[in-house]
């Protein structure tokens, strides 16, 4: 078992390749692999990995499957943790005894297990060593499909190899310079399960505690993510708007988050202002002026 830390940027159609371009150009960057990838994510008929806030797949690269189990984890400063389980397998099909192994396996019935969506996408990798950190970057530009329909996926997820787990929001910030971003907390498990009809959405929950002001920021992401998953309008129930304000001052996006909360406030759904590039720099600002007060730096 292993655990994974990543940031995870949604990006509008025609944006992914002006983003690789930034990248690739960086100095502290190197061209790595660019692999078709194929993910076959299995469930019970009643979603029982899902209800477990777990997800399962099958991936083939080329020849080479990999069956991999993964927790829905916890939202860390921007970031996705969570722990993960992965095995090599010789093909297509689901290794159940691999799955008896992990904690999950005496949780579901496995003998119940089917597909339930596909998320199929090209992988272009992109390694960045900056001194501190080494971090992959994935650019993902595919679908997701399930029942006979498809929705798009672009994507470019940092992921912490080793070093500094920080440089993940300082690249996030720096890219969302560059091209509008949208920080999402939906994984694309959460995305081919909504698709399916098998999953609620984000709740308003999975913000975790909500007794701290800080919290306020959570809550913000998350459902500003539910918004998305939805095509629908961000709820701002709960949500301390001028401590918001206070924070994205701080980070020097104070007007910026001003005319963003003034349209969103006023019923315009989010897809509208995605491709805006304050929404990213927002997002990314408030979390980044968080983790410098907690750190009193």
């Amino acid at each position: 078992m292993a655990e994974e830390l990543e940031i995870k940027l949604s990006l509008e159609p025609g944006v992914l390749a002006q983003a690789r371009d930034w990248l690739l150009a960086q100095p502290e960057a190197e061209k790595g692999s660019r692999k078709s990838l194929v993910n076959c994510y299995y469930d019970t008929p009643e979603a029982g990995l899902n209800q477990q806030q777990a997800a399962l797949r099958v991936r083939q690269a080329g020849n080479q499957y990999v069956q991999t189990l993964k927790t829905r984890g916890e939202f860390v400063d921007g970031a996705h943790k969570r722990e993960e389980w992965e095995w090599p397998v010789p093909g297509p099909e689901l290794s159940l005894a691999l799955l008896a192994e992990t904690p999950l396996g005496d949780r579901i019935n496995l003998a119940l297990l089917a597909p339930v969506f596909e998320t199929n996408f090209t992988r272009q990798v992109v390694m960045l060593n900056d001194g501190e950190a080494v971090i992959e970057c994935a650019l993902d530009d595919g679908v997701i499909a399930a029942d006979g329909q498809e929705k798009p996926l672009h994507e470019v997820e940092f992921e912490l190899v080793s070093g500094d787990a920080s440089r993940l929001l300082v690249w996030a910030e720096k890219l969302a310079r560059q091209c509008p971003v949208f920080l999402n907390l939906v994984s694309k498990a959460e995305q081919g399960y909504h698709l399916a009809g098998l999953h609620p959405g984000v709740t308003d929950e999975d913000a975790g505690g909500h007794d701290s002001a800080t919290d306020d920021v959570d809550r913000f992401l998350q459902q500003l993510s539910r918004a998305w998953l939805e095509q629908g309008r961000v709820s701002f129930t709960g949500l301390d708007i001028p401590v918001l304000e206070a924070g994205a001052e701080a980070c020097g996006q104070g007007q910026a988050f001003r005319l963003l909360i003034k349209d969103l406030s006023a019923g315009q759904p989010l897809h509208r202002v995605l491709g805006r590039p304050e929404l990213g720099q927002c997002q990314l600002g408030l979390l980044a002026n968080r983790v410098r007060e907690s750190s009193g730096t």
